[in-house]
Formats: structure tokens, C-alpha cells, sequence
């Protein structure tokens, strides 16, 4: 199967998923790797990421930091921190 896009994680995400349990982690990146070859957004739903469609011949997903969710939504707090990672992420690229 062909890869749609790449994941790259920043720092935070590795020190999330060194926090996890070693079954946790393990479906966490299992499910990354299947979002890659397939089209399901809830693979992606503990971690959270943005697109870096700005390169025409590929596609990446920056995943920002995880976080155990207690509810279905995701609290304003940790939208606005990716969107302020997103900001600096970009801004840098110029």
C-alpha cells in the first residue's frame, strides 16, 4: 500500500508517548502508520497534529502534543497551543 503522508512529531509527543503504557503507545503508532495507508481521522484522535500541505509533492502531519481526552471534545486550551505551534512551525519555514 502507498503512504499518503508523513508524520513528524515534535519533542512533546515523544515525552507523551514515553508516558504511555507499553500497550497504549504501541496502538497509538499502529494506528498512525494505518492512517498512512488508509482514510480514518479517528486514528489520529489522541494526538494532535496539523497539515503541512506547502511542499506540492507531499504531505505532512506535525503532531504537536497528546493528550488524554475525558470527554468527545477537545479542550480550547490545547487547540489554541497547536495553533500557536502551527504559527511558529510556519513562520520558521519562510
Amino acid at each position: 500500500m502507498t503512504q499518503r503522508f508523513k508524520v513528524e512529531f515534535l519533542e512533546e509527543v515523544d515525552h507523551f508517548l514515553e508516558g504511555l503504557d507499553d500497550k497504549t503507545r504501541t496502538k497509538i503508532l499502529y494506528n498512525i502508520r494505518k492512517a498512512q495507508v488508509i482514510n480514518d481521522n479517528e486514528l489520529f484522535k489522541k494526538l494532535i497534529a496539523f497539515w503541512d500541505k506547502t511542499d506540492k509533492k507531499e504531505t505532512l502531519i506535525i503532531s504537536t502534543h497528546g493528550i488524554e481526552k475525558k470527554t468527545a471534545k477537545t479542550p480550547s486550551k490545547e487547540i489554541k497551543k497547536t495553533e500557536e505551534i502551527m504559527k511558529q512551525y510556519f513562520a520558521a519555514k519562510k
